[in-house]
């Protein structure tokens, strides 16, 4: 099967999979990933191929939908790719990268591998979890979790360790504060860092009308 066939096939098995995946990890969360690591491979010496398939499959079974199971999904990107005879060494880096992408994995520990094709999927990845499309992600999930917009009186959790992070349950706008908003200073690659400067401001700018209309605060009537 040539990788024309492969691409193919694998975005088919992912349409497939999330079709009834919550809204802010469904199938166009992952062409939006998938179109941006497009953009951002232009300008970095990657394998095109390892980096196609690992934005495809990047999200295939996220942890957070499967009780915080984080094996699920190198396990069925893993078995997938092994039934279109892709090469041995292209799924084991496609699986590495699935393991190690994950935001909830840079809290306290250095993660066990990075290859320049993860950073280009990584910043594409996150990319998509800021900006209006962030923030509109943001919400779905909160009101998926049935969690609070805000809550004044609780706070946002700065210094939290991965199983608090994974457990968290927090109003939704402390999710800005504990990872939406660090999110431009950890980008990896040049057009992955000159991408999110926009969407950055656009979340304080956003940040500052939800307060303004929070408190009630208006400029005139």
């Amino acid at each position: 099967m040539n990788d024309t066939a492969i691409i193919d096939a694998t975005i088919a098995f992912v349409k497939k999979e999330l079709e009834h995946a919550e809204g802010g990890h469904d199938w166009f969360h992952t062409l939006r990933v998938y179109n941006t690591t497009q953009l951002i491979a232009k300008y970095e010496d990657v394998d095109i191929m390892v980096v196609k398939l690992s934005a495809l499959l990047h999200d295939i079974a996220d942890s957070k939908f499967h009780k915080g199971d984080e094996s699920i999904g190198p396990k069925m990107a893993r078995e997938f790719l092994l039934l279109q005879n892709v090469d041995s060494a292209i799924i084991e880096h496609v699986s590495k990268i699935i393991e190690n992408i994950s935001f909830k994995n840079s809290f306290g520990l250095n993660t066990s591998f990075s290859s320049k094709e993860m950073l280009v999927v990584q910043d594409a990845d996150r990319l998509d979890a800021i900006g209006a499309i962030g923030i509109a992600r943001c919400f779905n999930y909160g009101g998926f979790k049935n969690r609070p917009l805000y809550n004044p009186e609780i706070k946002p959790n700065l210094k939290m360790t991965k199983a608090e992070y994974k457990a968290a349950n927090a109003p939704t706008i402390n999710h800005f504060y504990e990872k939406l908003l660090l999110l431009k200073d950890q980008m990896n690659t040049k057009t992955g860092k000159k991408l999110a400067i926009e969407r950055h401001q656009f979340m304080e700018h956003y940040l500052k009308q939800f307060y303004r209309e929070w408190e009630g605060m208006f400029n005139s009537l």
